[in-house]
C-alpha cells in the first residue's frame, strides 16, 4: 500500500493557494503547512466558541469539549492516558517549565545527562539547572557523523544521574536515534528519559506508551496543526514533580505543568491532526476498523515510507558530491527528510539563489549550534538546510533537483 499524494495534498489548502502555486517547499522543518481540517476547527472556534470555555451555556460548553476532544484523541494516538498529555505555548515554553519543576526535586550534587546533538530548546533550559548545584554531563556526539552512541552515554550514568535528555531526532543531523534503547539504559540506571519529539513527530506520530520515555515533547506547528505545545509526561514522574501550575491544579496531572491559562482555540484546533490522521486512515484503509493508535501506527509507516522513496532520491543526489558535506547519515531509512549541507561558505546567498527558481529553503544554525560545532561546520555562517514532509511530491523533488544543479 503507497500513500496517495493526491488525496493528501488536497487535505493542504496550501496547495490549493494560487500564491504559491509553482513554489516548491523545503523548509518545513521549520513549521508544515497547516492541513485543512485544523483550519476549520480554528476557524469554527473563532467564530462561535470564543468564550470562556466549561460553563453552562452552549457557545462555553461546546467550546470546552472541543478542548477536551482535542487531548482525548491526540493522547490516543500517541499511546499515552488522556491525563498524561499537556498543551502549552510552545515546546521550548514547556521545557523551560519541565527544567524549573526538577530543579526544585533534585538536590545539588546530583546530575542530568543533556546532548550537544540537541535544538538548544532541549539542552539550554537544562544546563541552566548547573546554576542550582546540578551537575550536567555532555553526550557528545561522533564528530564526523554527527552520530549518538548509546555506548558513550552507559559511561556517563551513575546513581547521582536523575535525568537523560535527547532528541528523538536533530533538526541538523537528522539521525533517528533508538528512543526505546536509550530510554532502557536511563531506567535501568535509575534515571527519567525527556525526548525532544520535534524534528520526528511531522514525519509520523510516534506510539510514546510504546517506545517508553518519561516525557515525549513536540510541536504542532510543524506536524499540520496550529503554534502549541504537546507535553506527553507519564503518570509517575509527573505525580513526583513539583506544581507548576495554580495551587488549586495540583491534583490535575495535565493541568500541573501549565502555569498560564492554555490557548483555547489553538487547543481545540489540535483535534483537526487527529481528524486528518482519521481521514488518511479511512481514505488507505477503507473499511478499516483499527483504534487510534494503531490508526496512527499505520498512518505513520505511511508516511515514513513515502519519505523514504523522496529522500533517497535526493541523497543518491547528494552523498557523492565533493562540494558539499551532507551532515549526518545519508542511509534514507535512519532518518528523517531534514538534510542539512555544509557548502563550506554562507547559505543564505545560496538559498536566496533557489528561491529564484520557487525553491523555499533556509541557511542558518537552526538552534542547533552546539551540534554544528561538535561537527566542524562554523556555526555563525551555518548550513543550507532540506526539509519535507510525506505531502512533498515527486515533481517538487525534481524541481529541488534542477534547482541545485544550477546553484551548487
Amino acid at each position: 500500500m503507497s500513500l496517495d499524494l493526491d488525496f493528501v495534498r488536497a487535505q493542504f489548502p496550501a496547495f490549493a493557494e494560487p500564491s504559491l502555486q509553482g513554489q516548491a517547499f523545503f523548509e518545513n522543518a521549520g513549521g508544515s503547512y497547516t492541513c485543512g481540517q485544523v483550519i476549520d476547527r480554528l476557524t469554527r472556534f473563532y467564530t462561535q466558541r470564543k468564550v470562556q470555555p466549561y460553563s453552562d451555556y452552549e457557545a462555553s460548553r461546546l467550546g470546552g469539549e472541543e478542548m477536551d476532544e482535542a487531548r482525548t484523541r491526540m493522547s490516543a494516538i500517541l499511546g499515552v492516558a488522556e491525563d498524561e498529555l499537556s498543551f502549552g505555548p510552545s515546546t521550548t515554553q514547556n521545557t523551560y517549565v519541565l527544567a524549573q519543576a526538577f530543579g526544585q526535586m533534585m538536590q545539588p550534587g546530583e546530575a542530568i545527562v543533556v546532548t550537544n546533538q540537541d535544538h538548544e530548546a532541549n539542552t539550554g533550559p537544562w544546563r541552566r539547572l548547573a546554576d542550582r548545584g546540578i551537575e550536567v554531563r555532555e553526550w557528545k556526539v561522533d564528530p564526523g557523523t554527527g552520530h549518538l552512541d548509546p555506548a558513550a552515554l552507559e559511561s556517563l550514568l551513575d546513581e547521582s544521574v536523575r535525568l537523560v535528555c535527547f532528541p528523538h531526532c536533530s533538526n541538523v543531523v537528522g539521525e533517528i536515534n533508538p528512543v526505546t534503547e536509550i530510554t532502557a539504559l536511563a531506567h535501568a540506571a535509575g534515571a527519567f528519559t525527556c525526548v525532544d519529539g520535534v524534528s520526528y513527530a511531522p514525519h509520523g506520530f510516534a506510539n510514546v506508551g510504546a517506545l517508553g520515555p518519561d516525557i515525549y515533547l513536540f510541536s504542532a506547528y510543524k506536524t499540520y496543526g496550529p503554534h502549541q505545545g504537546l507535553m506527553v509526561i507519564r503518570r509517575t514522574l509527573g505525580e513526583l514533580l513539583p506544581n507548576q501550575g495554580h495551587f488549586f491544579n495540583a491534583g490535575s496531572l495535565y493541568k500541573r505543568f501549565t502555569p498560564a491559562g492554555p490557548d483555547h482555540a489553538q487547543v481545540a484546533a489540535c483535534a483537526g491532526m487527529a481528524d486528518y490522521v482519521d481521514a488518511l486512515y479511512a481514505h488507505q484503509v477503507p473499511g478499516g476498523s483499527a483504534g487510534p493508535t494503531e490508526r496512527g501506527q499505520v498512518v505513520h509507516d505511511l508516511m515514513r515510507a513515502r519519505e523514504e522513496v523522496a529522500l533517497t532520491r535526493l541523497m543518491d543526489a547528494l552523498k557523492d558530491r565533493n562540494d558539499l558535506r551532507v551532515i549526518g547519515p545519508t542511509d534514507a531509512a535512519t532518518r528523517a527528510p531534514t538534510v542539512a549541507l555544509d557548502l563550506g561558505r554562507d547559505p543564505l546567498p545560496v538559498a536566496a539563489a533557489l528561491a529564484k527558481h520557487r525553491i523555499m529553503t533556509g541557511g542558518g544554525d537552526f538552534y542547533a549550534q552546539r551540534a554544528l560545532e561538535a561537527m566542524g561546520v562554523d556555526a555563525a555562517r551555518g548550513v543550507l538546510r532540506l526539509s519535507f514532509t510525506h505531502y512533498t511530491d515527486d515533481g517538487e523533488i525534481d524541481q529541488l533537483l534542477n534547482a541545485l544543479d544550477a546553484e551548487l
